[in-house]
């Protein structure tokens, strides 16, 4: 019977993504070198090449694979609070959580890295306009929701809103990456949430 190789590829490409993912979260795109991927990934120069292809290749699927923590993070709060106060405070602070972990703040992995590299690679440019349109139709789905259940009134700019509210998680993630403390984030999560989506009187 033939033995087995270790962990399914598939497994182990994931593993490898995300340790590139973390390489260009803390670098940038720039700064990122092949030698940085291929220590980070534990793969060789051509074994990268094979599987995940050139470093923009690379930082496209990382940024892909990041994109679905953000959507798992959506789901675990916008879409599991009724109130939309509480899901909006939720989904900053769980946020904020993640710009600020490691040793380092390092931000939003898309607005850290992708802004940059926008401006002289196209498809990264279209990546991160797909990432933002996509995020502002999911909350207006939820502002939508909102208004449905009465928390907020029927005359609200939904797309303004949504928006807005997107406006403020960049906010937060340039702030922790330049070095705000956590405390004077919060308060601004607490604010920000206060104005785009105020109690009814």
């Amino acid at each position: 019977m033939k033995r087995s190789r270790g962990r399914p590829r598939q497994f182990d490409e994931l593993d490898a993504l995300q340790a590139a993912g973390q390489v260009f979260w803390t670098k940038g795109f720039s700064a990122t070198s092949l030698d940085d991927l291929a220590a980070a990934m534990q793969m060789n120069r051509p074994s990268i090449y094979r599987a995940f292809g050139d470093k923009e290749a690379i930082y496209r699927k990382a940024l892909a694979q990041f994109g679905q923590g953000m959507e798992q993070a959506f789901a675990g709060t916008m879409l599991a609070e009724d109130d939309i106060r509480k899901a909006l405070g939720n989904f900053y602070r769980a946020a904020l959580a993640t710009y600020t972990g490691g040793d380092q703040p390092r931000g939003c992995m898309v607005m850290s890295t992708a802004v940059a590299a926008a401006a002289c690679h196209p498809e990264i440019q279209a990546d991160l306009l797909a990432v933002i349109r996509g995020l502002d139709k999911r909350i207006a789905e939820r502002l939508r929701r909102a208004v449905e259940a009465g928390q907020l009134p029927p005359s609200v700019d939904i797309a303004g809103c949504a928006a807005i509210a997107q406006g403020v998680l960049h906010s937060l993630s340039l702030r922790a990456r330049a070095g705000e403390s956590p405390h004077h984030l919060r308060r601004l999560i607490n604010s920000s949430v206060a104005l785009i989506v105020p109690a009814a009187e």
